[in-house]
């Protein structure tokens, strides 16, 4: 196990879901160094090498981390964001998505801070999110704890793993529901944009039969490896992404219904799913770091964040709110499953769909890049390139396969952001800071806060992981149709 920490690279750019592709190349060449040192007998194999601060050309501006800090917070847990809010009320959604934002953006924060320290104490130019849980561990007051550092970093590496991962499934899922509704709905496509009526059709065919047919291009995509090409995939994603979101937007602000009916709270139940769900859509802990150590002026980084970050909050809130008063209780598990059924908004969930499928290859790449050179370092040089080949072929399978067993997008979406961006979001952060700073006579007030946040996260993600799953074993008594609902 202690392999696969010098092969992780430390450059996570793609770890959001926009990456800034710009540093995939020192993340290889990083990557090359660490490897090298291996052979070369380096006894400290939990630390990775030390990062070199980003070159002037190649440092990014303020406006530069403030849209990539916007695109890595805008996907499919986005989309699904008017659903969370009729789960939890058209009163208590808004006021409670504003809550987790705030804890959220607090959290990243405190990540800032005790990388900050660590990297001034071990007298280092960057450190990573699982460094900074090692780290910590190693300088915190219990000795236990000390001895048992490297696990910290093995446990955020999972979590990350199954983050990413349950990510790319989400994006089979999403990608299925909204190429189904487009193949089964274009005979009777029109120019005339009329909201959809609450009659239920049944599907022609099966979501997992488009599934099984997106299957074999995702394995092709990714099989590219290339950090020139993989920019290049970042680039049409985005494009195809904001285009979406301006003509989802413009169809909400027409004539919004007033629904007097819509409860203002709904019951503690579907409140977990929207806990779930909100969680996965705030997921951006991990992107913090990278963003920063790429940026021309690291000091400036705490104002783009607070701005960014209050700019996707409100943007959370609009479209949570906005889309529930649109669509009322037929609100779908994804908006555009709500949307017209004309050319216009077809394209519009065709081009997200677009730009979806192509960040599969970005968010792949994080869990490829932990899984994929510890699994080469037990074969011969002869075998790598078959068992790179046959491990990134069976990671996307295994998306795959969780997408057909579980068809239910915002089941799936809560189940995610409940079991690990919970934590990564809200459980470990606050535990970093005490294990930090307490031996720094950290203020009481302080601890208190910390672990009352740690026990909200920790609280959301049991019940939430709970309810998501208690809601899968009852839809399997469904049939397809109720998961992927069709209207004319």
């Amino acid at each position: 196990m202690g392999k696969m920490s010098l092969l992780r690279k430390d450059d996570n750019c793609e770890r959001s879901l926009f990456s800034v592709c710009k540093t995939a190349s020192k993340s290889s060449s990083s990557s090359s160094s660490s490897s090298s040192s291996s052979s070369s007998g380096n006894n400290n194999s939990l630390v990775s090498p030390q990062k070199d601060p980003p070159e002037e050309a190649d440092a990014l501006l303020f406006m530069q981390i403030f849209i990539h800090l916007l695109k890595s917070n805008i996907g499919t847990g986005f989309l699904g964001l008017p659903l969370a809010v009729k789960n939890a009320g058209l009163l208590v959604g808004p006021i409670s998505l504003l809550a987790i934002g705030v804890l959220t953006v607090h959290c990243m924060d405190i990540l800032l801070n005790c990388a900050s320290h660590l990297t001034q104490r071990l007298q280092k130019s960057f450190v990573s999110y699982e460094e900074t849980t090692m780290y910590s561990l190693e300088t915190c007051p219990n000795p236990w704890l000390r001895t048992h550092s490297v696990w910290g970093r093995y446990i955020v590496s999972f979590l990350l793993i199954i983050t990413q991962l349950g990510f790319c499934s989400v994006y089979f899922m999403f990608m299925a529901d909204n190429l189904q509704q487009i193949v089964e709905e274009a005979h009777f496509t029109s120019n005339v944009c009329q909201p959809r009526k609450s009659l239920v059709l049944t599907p022609v065919l099966d979501a997992r039969f488009y599934m099984l047919t997106i299957l074999p291009f995702l394995i092709l995509l990714v099989l590219v490896q290339n950090p020139q090409v993989l920019s290049i995939f970042s680039t049409l994603a985005t494009i195809t992404t904001l285009g979406s979101l301006a003509l989802i937007f413009e169809y909400l602000i027409q004539e919004t219904p007033r629904h007097s009916s819509l409860p203002l709270v709904a019951s503690w139940k579907t409140f977990l799913l929207f806990f779930g769900t909100a969680i996965f859509t705030f997921e951006g802990v991990g992107m913090v770091l990278p963003l920063k150590s790429q940026m021309k002026s690291p000091q400036q980084f705490p104002a783009v964040l607070y701005l960014g970050m209050s700019f996707v909050i409100f943007l959370y809130i609009c479209l949570g709110t906005l889309g529930y008063m649109k669509f009322g209780s037929d609100t779908q598990a994804s908006i555009t499953l709500n949307l017209p059924n004309c050319w216009l908004y077809q394209s519009v969930k065709l081009m997200y769909s677009v730009g979806i499928f192509f960040t599969y290859a970005l968010q792949f790449h994080v869990p490829a890049e932990i899984i994929i050179p510890y699994v080469i370092s037990r074969v011969s040089e002869n075998w790598a390139l078959f068992v790179d080949l046959t491990v990134r072929t069976a990671l996307v399978c295994l998306t795959c396969f969780s997408a057909v067993l579980i068809p239910r997008l915002d089941l799936v979406i809560s189940l995610v952001g409940s079991v690990s961006s919970s934590a990564l979001a809200l459980i470990i952060p606050p535990l970093l800071e005490i294990t930090t700073f307490y031996s720094e006579n950290m203020n009481c007030v302080t601890i208190a806060k910390d672990i009352m946040i740690s026990i909200l996260g920790l609280l959301g993600c049991v019940f939430g992981t709970y309810q998501a799953l208690y809601e899968m074993t009852q839809q399997a008594h469904f049939s397809m149709a109720n998961s992927t609902r069709v209207y004319t």
